[in-house]
């Protein structure tokens, strides 16, 4: 049986699938995102983390994000690839970024958040809702 998600990193050494619907789907533009990515925001979905299996190793680096919360950043540890985060605000939640899906069309986002922190020369579609701060709360 097929996944309804499923990616893997830029050397295919981790890979992933999940056969449920993600929890949320969103766009966050925090600085520690645009840092951690290099770009203007990471798009993510969060699961359930008992839903997403994963094959081979991942790496985490944990840090202060905008929230306050800590944010650990998971990663291939052999081509650096970032596909996911765990939050301590959301025990039991896994994000999985979006870039990473085999079929990218699969992602559906349904918000943009932390647009007060978004860089100058974002652009987000104007049909998605828009929180300034975080997604939750």
């Amino acid at each position: 049986m097929n996944a309804k998600y499923s990616g893997k990193c830029l050397c295919g050494k981790v890979s992933y699938s999940v056969n449920a619907e993600p929890m949320f789907s969103g766009n966050c533009h925090c600085k520690d995102c645009q840092r951690s990515s290099g770009s203007a925001f990471i798009p993510a979905m969060i699961f359930r983390e008992k839903d997403v299996d994963i094959i081979g190793e991942v790496k985490y680096f944990e840090s202060q994000a905008d929230s306050g919360d800590t944010h650990s950043r998971g990663f291939c540890p052999n081509c650096g690839s970032q596909l996911f985060a765990r939050f301590s605000g959301m025990a039991g939640a896994l994000g999985v970024k979006a870039g990473t899906l085999d079929d990218s069309s699969n992602y559906a986002p349904n918000l943009d958040f932390y647009v007060g922190s978004a860089a100058p020369w974002d652009f987000m579609d104007p049909q998605l809702p828009k929180k300034q701060g975080a997604a939750r709360g």
